[in-house]
């Protein structure tokens, strides 16, 4: 089986429900002058990140998989987890002097997110050498910038084809960046939302990056996804979730489908299939790594 580099953020969320809309609480005409507050009465902690929730998804699935992150020194309920979950930690590197990274998020009864994050640990992530894994496959997923820039570019350097998943991380790079990744990637996935970013920051339209790479998966949550490739445009449908609970890390979830029919032969289609199941198992559990996949693949 292929050995799987999973590169990016592992990280503690703290996660927090709001009772109401953001937009009953938002003025758009006084967004220059922002100062509000949201009451949340429930608040939790969970391990995250987006390498983090797609390690533990892939897992799961029984993918040969190694996380690659750089974390602080209050990680270690985190790596008790991580190997309580039977998940490599090997090149897991611990950060004495930083905090792991912190994700706050505060979710309102429209699904709607507001999320503050510090990187900490994650500023690090350059040092670490992907080579070293010895793997066949990556995702370069949401982490510091010049980790992400190394990494993207040892995987292309060394013929090693990888899934370039930006995530909340697109803002931190300039055109001529995103150009270079784009360049060496073998797949991309984003959402819509990050699709447009994308397209506008590099002044490509989504055809146009979709010619340069194997395929451009854009995740439209329960509406499913759409890929876009030099054979045109597919449209895989969501899968209806029994309910929806929580979505954080369902994009992350989505992914670990995603690789999972990459290493095994499948179409891109069939392989988001099975990605939209795994968010829509996600979104009826709270947290990002609290669910079950059993008979998720019979």
């Amino acid at each position: 089986m292929k050995k799987i580099a999973i590169c990016g953020s592992h990280a503690f969320d703290t996660i927090m429900n709001f009772h109401d809309k953001f937009k009953n609480h938002i003025l758009p005409d006084k967004t220059h002058m922002l100062n509000v507050a949201f009451l949340v009465p429930e608040m939790r902690r969970e391990f995250g990140g987006c390498a983090g929730n797609i390690a533990y998804n892939a897992n799961l699935l029984g993918l040969d998989i190694i996380p690659v992150a750089t974390v602080g020194s209050d990680f270690a309920p985190y790596m008790d987890w991580l190997k309580k979950c039977n998940i490599n930690t090997d090149f897991i590197k611990v950060i004495d002097d930083q905090y792991t990274g912190q994700a706050f998020i505060t979710t309102d009864n429209d699904g709607n997110q507001i999320t503050a994050f510090h990187p900490g640990s994650m500023g690090e992530s350059h040092t670490q050498n992907i080579l070293d894994t010895g793997c066949d496959l990556g995702i370069v997923s949401p982490d510091g910038k010049f980790g992400m820039i190394k990494h993207a570019k040892d995987f292309a350097d060394n013929q090693i084809p990888f899934i370039f998943d930006p995530g909340q991380g697109l803002p931190m790079f300039d055109k001529n960046e995103l150009l270079a990744f784009i360049k060496q990637a073998t797949w991309i996935c984003v959402n819509d939302y990050e699709a447009e970013m994308l397209s506008r920051t590099t002044g490509l339209s989504l055809s146009e990056i979709a010619e340069q790479v194997s395929a451009f998966i854009i995740t439209k949550g329960a509406a499913g996804c759409e890929i876009l490739s030099k054979d045109g445009r597919v449209v895989v449908a969501g899968v209806k979730p029994q309910s929806v609970i929580d979505p954080t890390g369902c994009g992350d979830s989505f992914r670990a489908g995603i690789l999972y029919g990459i290493v095994n032969n499948w179409s891109l289609s069939k392989s988001a299939d099975l990605a939209n199941k795994i968010g829509s198992i996600k979104v009826a559990n709270q947290g990002t790594q609290n669910h079950s996949l059993n008979g998720i693949l019979d």
